[in-house]
């Protein structure tokens, strides 16, 4: 890094950075377990003589054995943008409030998630529902393969429910549909031009009385050359909004180009299907009984409120490690 002309080519550095980091932080990873291991194999031995140790010993196995298998994950995460950041959109589906409601459910599980995992979420775009829930959410997720985990999620997701706005506590059946794309930086191959694009500031929706509603702080981005369209109204400063806006219209951009060249964008952001009946990749069913199944593992379990509160490993493990094609 120190060598002449290491900075001639600035993305190929920052590439290289990326990569010595990354290698770096596995290299780290694997010592520890090494270590964890021997320090089992030292316990293992006092065990021998001295019964009492013997709690010690499960407890340091079941960790060793939990970090293992952790790693282990990490060795599936091969794809190119799988340590990447995460660019994580929820859109309900037809059905107004019920399914707006139901998109919100989602976005505070991934939150929690996050959370869980130690990761960072930053709220590029949240567009409230008219009554309750959202119309859209686009959340930035920083961590370790964030991409490589929640690509997982993509897809379309079934609510089952007695629903909380309707009077005669009838049974609703909601959708929303969630797209995970890799965050991508300023120095990779997309070239966003200047002249391509048409930024209109608007007064951003929400409860009423708001700072945010009262300068258009809202962004929207139009790519004119792909008409992709991109909007945040997160911040109430419209520099900020700019800043998350272009973040989103980076990654679309991105998969967008990878879909042309590939045909197909199945292994990004799962198949594009209608948010409705039969395209759900998984049903998260509150009554008459509960149960969260993922129908692309038949991973299933009873305890959906854990779930909805970012207990979701096990259908994220269960995925990565189904047979590839």
């Amino acid at each position: 890094m120190a060598a002449p002309g290491f900075w001639d080519k600035p993305q190929e550095a920052r590439e290289l950075l990326r990569s010595v980091t990354f290698m770096k932080k596995e290299v780290e990873r694997f010592e520890a377990l090494e270590s964890e291991r021997d320090d089992l194999t030292v316990l293992l031995e006092f065990a021998e003589e001295d019964a009492s140790v013997e709690a010690e010993v499960r407890t340091a196995l079941d960790k060793f054995l939990r970090d293992l298998d952790a790693f282990e994950l990490t060795t599936l995460l091969d794809g190119e943008h799988d340590p990447n950041n995460a660019v994580l959109t929820i859109h309900p589906g037809a059905g107004g409030t019920e399914s707006q409601d139901w998109a919100e459910m989602l976005f505070r599980m991934y939150l929690r998630w996050v959370e869980q995992n130690g990761m960072k979420a930053n709220i590029l775009d949240y567009q409230p529902g008219e009554e309750a829930g959202i119309k859209d959410a686009t959340i930035e997720v920083e961590g370790d393969f964030a991409y490589g985990y929640l690509k997982a999620e993509s897809g379309v997701h079934r609510c089952v429910r007695i629903s909380p706005y309707d009077a005669q506590k009838r049974r609703h059946t909601s959708f929303a549909s969630v797209f995970v794309l890799p965050q991508v930086e300023e120095f990779t191959d997309v070239e966003i031009k200047d002249e391509d694009l048409r930024i209109d500031t608007y007064r951003a929706s929400g409860a009423g009385g708001q700072h945010v509603n009262k300068t258009e702080s809202a962004v929207r981005i139009t790519h004119l050359a792909t008409n992709i369209v991109v909007q945040s109204q997160a911040e109430r400063s419209q520099l900020r909004n700019r800043e998350f806006a272009m973040k989103i219209l980076r990654a679309r951009l991105w998969a967008h180009y990878r879909e042309e060249e590939e045909k197909k964008l199945g292994h990004l952001t799962g198949s594009k299907k209608e948010i409705a009946w039969g395209s759900q990749i998984r049903s998260y069913v509150f009554h008459p009984y509960t149960m969260v199944k993922d129908h692309r593992t038949n991973e299933e379990t009873g305890d959906i409120q854990a779930v909805m509160d970012g207990d979701i490993a096990k259908f994220i493990d269960a995925y990565l490690r189904q047979p590839r094609d």
